[in-house]
């Protein structure tokens, strides 16, 4: 048994599905995917999820293992990954660009283990967000130096966990850090470069038919479906209710997942033990491949 762990990272359309599977395939492991909304079934041309030819390749884990209206929170999320390494016979690959999910693993991030709980946070919701944080400076005034004032998002969770636990979520967070080694790998474009890539990954996901994607998602789970306003299928569920057309439909996507490619560069960028590697090179795998024998 061998205990490690190899992470495949970077923004959104940076070819990390394609170096992990060639990886995966040539270290003859699996590959955890490291990805929010690829864990949920029927979402797939809209989330570039590995096709099923690929998922036959190399054994993919943490795809297609939640119900489109069921939640996978963090902590759930952490202990199956932390499970599927621990018993893998082999160094696996984490392959992803949701950052919360990788650090939940690399950092070893202490997570309130509090299941979302829908009463409450209606309850929350109907205050608005200045009186939200003046709840939470009562109670947490140290998560407040860390949650920016107008994060809604934020601030209801801190107050959830309170009101659940009797305990500030900050005396509640922290790192522990795994003790076997963990090599990170990052892979970056130019500007100019991932603006490209995302607009071909945008015309290629139409042309396979997330416009069909969407509408059977619609008619399957109701138009109301959280999931169905996340980046891709928000644009395209516009256009079939005739807000936009198509192809401002397109625009929308690409604009948004260049926002969504900054913010993940950013994130990124904070984390000191990634080896960065630019996407574009022609020796890109032996490059990387150079670096995990060494390892």
């Amino acid at each position: 048994m061998k205990t490690g762990l190899i992470v495949v990272c970077g923004a959104t359309a940076t070819g990390k599905s394609s170096l992990g599977l060639q990886l995966a395939q040539r270290l003859n492991t699996v590959i955890i995917s490291a990805d929010s909304r690829q864990v949920y079934q029927d979402f797939n041309i809209g989330t570039a999820k590995p096709s099923l030819e690929e998922q036959n390749l190399v054994p993919h884990y943490l795809i297609d293992i939640c119900h489109p209206t069921e939640t996978l929170t963090l902590a759930d999320y952490q202990e199956k990954v932390q499970r599927i390494i621990k018993y893998s016979l082999s160094i696996p690959l984490l392959v992803g660009g949701t950052g919360l999910y990788l650090d939940s693993i690399t950092k070893g991030l202490k997570i309130p283990r509090v299941s979302p709980q829908p009463n409450l946070r209606r309850q929350l919701e109907a205050y608005s967000q200045q009186e939200r944080y003046g709840f939470l400076q009562q109670v947490d005034a140290k998560s407040c130096e860390k949650i920016h004032y107008h994060d809604e998002i934020r601030t209801i969770r801190a107050l959830e966990v309170y009101y659940v636990t009797g305990k500030p979520i900050s005396e509640q967070q922290g790192e522990n850090p795994p003790l076997y080694p963990i090599l990170q790998i990052g892979l970056y474009c130019d500007r100019d470069a991932i603006h490209q890539r995302i607009e071909k990954r945008t015309k290629i996901m139409i042309e396979m038919g997330l416009v069909e994607e969407t509408e059977n998602l619609i008619n399957k789970y109701g138009v109301d479906l959280p999931l169905l306003n996340t980046l891709g299928y928000g644009e395209i569920k516009q256009y079939l209710q005739g807000e936009i057309s198509l192809s401002e439909a397109e625009e929308l996507i690409v604009i948004h997942t260049r926002q969504f490619a900054k913010r993940q560069r950013t994130w990124f960028k904070a984390n000191k033990n990634i080896i960065w590697f630019n996407a574009d090179s022609p020796n890109l795998r032996e490059e990387v491949w150079n670096l995990i024998n060494n390892y």
